[in-house]
């Protein structure tokens, strides 16, 4: 939990809050360390959706024409 941030993957990213998350909902951690660990947990819940955000953008999705056959491509739009 020491690496920073913006370094992590978004694999170890997400891996690392989901042990914070367990370790909250333990409610064990005493409360200096529950902050510190919901701190960490929203800098990483951040860092997560930065990622994807940034992947979504990258994503480009195949045009078709009105036979099925590739026309080109276009930005992925999401919803």
């Amino acid at each position: 939990m020491d690496n920073p941030i913006e370094e992590l993957s978004f694999e170890a990213a997400l891996r690392e809050l989901e042990t914070i998350v367990s370790r909250l909902e333990s409610g064990d951690a005493p409360l200096d360390e529950a902050i510190r660990l919901y701190e960490r947990g929203d800098q990483l819940r951040q860092r997560c959706k930065e990622r994807l955000d940034a992947a979504q953008a990258r994503i480009e999705a195949i045009r078709l024409d009105g036979e099925g056959r590739p026309t080109g491509t276009t930005n992925f739009a999401a919803g």
